[in-house]
């Protein structure tokens, strides 16, 4: 099997299209990303929207349509669920050889 050549995801970009399973905008991403890696990773606005960037071209999140104009919302495509769970898939795959192979020490 052939892996994307997208993958691995950095962490970085792996917390973000977490974040967006359900519509949110810069600040709410920069929020759940920090919470969801416990306070290991911080994102300056410039490295969010980077990265949002990158994302849109992929084609991975696409903008929400809200009525509050003033903030840009995003949320992740089908496209998006597949490569975050693609990734998810190798990062369990390398925690399970790890612990068979550490179990055998």
């Amino acid at each position: 099997m052939n892996r994307d050549k997208n993958l691995p995801l950095t962490e970085t970009v792996y917390y973000i299209l977490l974040s967006l399973i359900e519509p949110a905008h810069g600040y709410v991403i920069m929020q759940k990303v920090e919470e969801f890696s416990d306070g290991q990773v911080r994102l300056a606005a410039g490295t969010l929207y980077g990265a949002i960037e990158n994302l849109l071209k992929l084609k991975y999140i696409q903008p929400f349509s809200t009525e509050d104009k003033r903030r840009k919302v995003y949320h992740i495509t089908p496209k998006g669920q597949e490569i975050l769970q693609m990734d998810m898939q190798r990062m369990e795959h390398m925690i399970n050889v790890t612990k068979q192979a550490l179990a055998k020490m």
